[in-house]
């Protein structure tokens, strides 16, 4: 699987001996024999590890944590909660949108492509990278969990003041075991529903656009401009 990876090298670095762990060679069997009996896997092979491309390890200030990838054709690229260009708005995006535009006064955004918060900083990461189409959810306990726990592990671990936006259960509860090994840092972490029709009545007003902003000024950081254009 190394051979596919486009990944930032620092990141690749940090995260490299996963790709040589049993598990992941059982998530790439998975993937292989998706593939053979006929099914469409998205985002595609090149996309899968896009949030760590796009944002550099040492440039990470916030990390947006989702569930799985889109499963509609066009959709998914690797960003969680992202579309690409030209693409409709996913009803989940809408509401983040939604709130956004209420929380922080800015123009409701045009496309529901969010690279421009990947490239400032924001890691937008599903908790599991790949999908079956037209099947949410067909790729979980695959293995990509052990993954992306790894990661936030390695966040925890390595940075300081870092704002983790945990938007649903399965976010809360990745994150949950990881942060209370580590009660020394100083991170920020913001909880609220997930931004799914079921829920979004419990996301709405959780401001925590403005509050990230908040924590990364008093920590000296770059605020996150969350304009979408």
């Amino acid at each position: 699987m190394t051979k596919k990876i486009l990944m930032e090298k620092k990141w690749f670095s940090i995260l490299k001996d996963e790709f040589f762990k049993p598990y992941m060679q059982e998530i790439q069997n998975f993937l292989r024999k998706e593939k053979k009996d006929g099914h469409i896997i998205y985002p595609e092979k090149e996309n899968i590890f896009s949030a760590f491309y796009h944002t550099p390890f040492d440039d990470l200030k916030v990390v947006i944590i989702g569930q799985d990838p889109y499963h509609g054709p066009g959709q998914a690229h690797g960003l969680s909660f992202s579309v690409k260009k030209n693409i409709p708005q996913p009803p989940s995006l809408k509401n983040i949108f939604k709130e956004l535009v209420d929380d922080v006064g800015i123009k409701y955004p045009k496309t529901g492509y969010l690279m421009p918060w990947a490239k400032q900083g924001v890691l937008l990461l599903n908790s599991v990278l790949t999908v079956r189409k037209g099947s949410p959810q067909s790729h979980y306990k695959i293995g990509w969990e052990v993954f992306t726990d790894k990661v936030v592990e390695k966040i925890v671990e390595e940075k300081d003041n870092i704002v983790f936006l945990l938007w649903g259960n399965a976010a809360k509860q990745k994150c949950k075991t990881v942060l209370d090994r580590f009660p020394f840092k100083k991170h920020l972490v913001l909880s609220a529903a997930h931004p799914s029709f079921y829920s979004v009545a419990n996301f709405f007003g959780c401001k925590h656009f403005s509050k990230t902003n908040n924590f990364l000024k008093k920590n000296k950081k770059n605020i996150i401009n969350w304009q979408i254009y």
